[in-house]
């Protein structure tokens, strides 16, 4: 029987929703995978009573990212509208996010960790954008990374295509706090800081907290978008270093 991409299940007496992403080892955001999670996210939007919402990658790993295959030509409008679709979701959501990360978390996964508001990870945590080492890029990181760890430090991902190990990940602001366990930290902090807070109060308070960084995002976000598919995608390299990856074998890249 095949494993359901996402288990969601409401904790801490419901209020708190636990996101697992389910496809180990590489917990793979296909658009499987991204319909399940947008499905948890729609499921506890209608629920007033859930305060926060958690995300964890079953296994060692949170997750290897996109699939590579859904980059492809006849494929890559789709993935990026299920894709991007997910953060407008968690835009609309109004919730605490927050993210307990161990292993990998590359790519789309890194962009998943990056919107949300708190940041727990391993020492076993390795972070990057590494899109542009297959000759695409990242939408979503090259709107929130700059927000998050600020312009330089963005720029060293998103164009290097490196991963950063869990100390240097901190000294970034890739993650907030680096521990033993990070779901327990992660529901931990939940406890003693919103758990006691009204759950009207605290959707209010994302909102506004998040207000600019929300309202860019929604405008940026159609921009990224269009430049991927009618720039980005218009270029050989893009399909060669996609099919590369795929094929297991270096790209020949045209520059064109």
């Amino acid at each position: 029987m095949t494993t359901k991409p996402v288990h969601a299940e409401r904790i801490e007496d419901g209020r708190v929703l636990h996101v697992l992403l389910n496809r180990p080892k590489g917990n793979i955001l296909d658009n499987e995978m991204v319909s399940a999670i947008r499905g948890a996210i729609a499921e506890g939007a209608r629920d007033a009573g859930v305060l926060a919402i958690v995300f964890e990658g079953a296994g060692d790993h949170f997750s290897y990212g996109a699939s590579v295959q859904e980059h492809l030509p006849d494929q890559i409008a789709r993935m990026l509208r299920y894709f991007h679709g997910m953060f407008r979701d968690l835009v609309m959501l109004r919730r605490p996010l927050l993210a307990a990360v161990r292993g990998q978390c590359l790519g789309g996964a890194l962009e998943l960790s990056a919107f949300c508001h708190r940041v727990v990870a391993s020492q076993t945590v390795a972070m990057g954008q590494p899109e542009i080492n297959i000759g695409v890029m990242a939408a979503v990181g090259s709107f929130v990374l700059p927000r998050r760890i600020g312009q330089a430090h963005a720029d060293d991902l998103l164009l290097s295509g490196r991963s950063v190990g869990a100390q240097e990940a901190l000294g970034m602001g890739l993650v907030d706090e680096i521990v033993e366990d990070p779901l327990e930290t992660a529901l931990t902090w939940i406890r003693s800081h919103l758990l006691d807070k009204s759950g009207a109060s605290l959707r209010v308070a994302v909102e506004a907290a998040r207000y600019e960084h929300d309202r860019a995002f929604l405008s940026h976000i159609d921009y990224l978008e269009t430049l991927y598919l009618e720039r980005l995608m218009g270029h050989r390299d893009a399909e060669e270093g996609i099919r590369a990856f795929l094929e297991k074998r270096p790209p020949v890249w045209s520059h064109a």
